[in-house]
């Protein structure tokens, strides 16, 4: 009963710790009762496997469950999914953990699992069933004076950070519990106090020290509060035209370069992306454009493309069976001035269940179209194989980041590389409600910003629309439920961050590191605990 309640406890811990409700410090302790679970039951030698995996189980299930829960709120089905595997998925690391220590002395063993679940989460940044929600790096988003180093290593420097001090005090803790050596513990706990302390002093003068840098762009983002239960596919393009239209001169001055509008503001009877320049809801923005002749619209819009020629039908292609004919569904943006569309960027970061099906080859055939019903289309999404970045008529560029795409650190790199100069987010978060899921979605877009030293600015559909500045700070927003429009500046540069150039290198070298060691440990005895 002890171990499952210590088992208990570290999944609270978790939970209590992560943005935006809790107090991150806990992550730094989280881990050691589980960590003293798995060594209590190793040292035990017999049948400690199925212990350990339910031990561990338990604990991840109640951090998925606590963290994640407003999933519930848009499909019960992909919230039981997501909490179920995530933490199956979690335990068996732990468990590979388990195996390996008790074949190696406690230093390896140590390194193994700080290595191998960074490379977890790595992995689970590119996998099907990707979620990379829980990344332990993501735990400091709400406080972003302290991690200003992420621009050097992205979150997996956070997980890093966070996995190493929790070993460390749990070896601390236990080699007190086996000695009473009082002077040693201090000593221990000393040290560890300066791993805590050291990271965030750097971070506070890089803090301190920095300024931001580029040419200032006025920019308005759009926040139409749409209900996409009840209103979004009920309302017709025109009036969705019309309301951010109305929206947008409110803000508009001769000096606004650009204008965000949330994703898939445009979704009733969606365009054909080989017609979407001759459609009328484009020509009914044309009196707005010619009157503010220096905007560039980021339109986000539900777009699908026929394909004739059946030979261009690809793995995520969607087939109409009641009028025979194949086609392309993107969930896209695109960028529109007085001299047409200038380009767009499909989404390609898909939410499982609900964009993508995975592992569509085998499961198809077997389960057919089970993809999960938000009150739109239920077609797999088309993606593209680089992120696209549009250019205004003055040749600023910006990083058209559609939604949960924001969370993948690497991917908005690809963006930087592209020659973006700033990232605008388009995203829908209404499909949560007024819960920790679009406020955690907004937290986490604050460490791109950090990451990549870029202005931001973000419209949401129903909230909560923000400027964050190159610090990650929110400096302007709109709150959840409110209908408007923000107006600010944000800084274009074309600076290239050591995270931006390198990308997950931690991540990498993490996998190379603790997948060496686990193949390693079957060659060689068991080693005493």
């Amino acid at each position: 009963m002890k171990h499952l309640l210590l088992a208990l406890l570290t999944g609270i811990l978790l939970a209590l710790a992560w943005p935006t409700y809790g107090i991150f410090l806990f992550v730094f302790v989280a881990w050691v009762p589980l960590l003293w679970v798995e060594y209590q039951l190793r040292s035990t030698g017999k049948a400690s496997k199925g212990k350990v995996f339910l031990c561990s189980y338990l604990s991840f299930l109640v951090w998925n469950t606590l963290t994640t829960w407003w999933i519930w709120n848009s499909t019960v089905e992909g919230s039981l999914f997501a909490f179920l595997v995530n933490s199956l998925l979690m335990s068996l690391v732990f468990l590979a953990y388990h195996i390996v220590a008790k074949r190696n002395s406690t230093k390896i063993s140590s390194i193994f699992f700080i290595t191998i679940w960074i490379a977890f989460e790595k992995f689970h940044h590119h996998w099907d069933f990707s979620w990379p929600w829980l990344s332990l790096g993501n735990v400091f988003s709400e406080n972003v004076s302290w991690i200003q180093w992420y621009e050097y290593t992205g979150i997996f420097g956070g997980s890093l950070w966070v996995l190493v001090v929790n070993v460390l005090l749990f070896h601390t803790l236990r080699f007190y519990w086996q000695e009473k050596d009082k002077k040693l513990f201090y000593k221990r706990i000393a040290g560890i106090g300066l791993l805590l302390l050291l990271p965030i002093i750097i971070s506070l003068g890089i803090y301190s020290h920095y300024t931001e840098v580029g040419k200032p762009i006025e920019v308005v983002v759009l926040q139409p509060n749409i209900d996409p239960y009840e209103e979004k596919y009920s309302l017709t393009n025109e009036e969705t035209i019309t309301l951010l239209q109305e929206l947008a001169e409110k803000k508009i001055t001769p000096q606004t370069h650009f204008v965000l509008t949330p994703e898939t503001v445009i979704s009733q009877g969606v365009y054909h992306l080989d017609d979407i320049s001759r459609g009328k809801e484009v020509g009914s923005m044309r009196p707005l454009l010619e009157k503010y002749p220096q905007l560039n619209w980021v339109m986000g819009a539900a777009i699908y493309q026929v394909l004739t020629d059946e030979s261009k039908v690809g793995a995520q292609s969607n087939y109409n069976p009641q009028q025979n004919y194949w086609f392309n569904d993107y969930n896209s943006a695109f960028l529109l001035n007085t001299y047409g569309i200038m380009g767009f960027h499909h989404k390609s970061k898909l939410v499982v269940g609900v964009e993508n099906m995975p592992l569509q080859s085998v499961l198809r055939p077997i389960l057919g179209n089970i993809m999960i019903d938000l009150g739109g289309t239920v077609a797999v999404k088309t993606t593209q194989k680089v992120p696209s970045v549009l250019s205004s008529i003055s040749q600023e560029k910006v990083a058209p980041v559609i939604c949960y795409e924001s969370i993948y650190g690497a991917y908005v790199n690809e963006y930087i590389k592209q020659g973006a100069q700033f990232l605008g987010v388009l995203t829908n978060d209404a499909w949560w409600g007024d819960t920790q899921g679009h406020k955690q979605l907004l937290s986490y877009t604050c460490l791109r910003a950090i990451e990549t030293r870029k202005s931001i600015a973000r419209s949401a559909n129903t909230g909560i629309s923000a400027f964050i500045n190159q610090r990650g700070e929110i400096i302007q927003s709109l709150g959840y439920g409110k209908k408007g429009a923000l107006r600010g500046t944000v800084l274009a540069n074309e600076n290239i961050t050591t995270y931006v150039r390198y990308g997950d290198y931690i991540a990498r070298l993490s996998a190379f590191i603790g997948i060496g060691i686990f193949l390693m440990s079957f060659l060689k005895k068991r080693s005493e605990v």
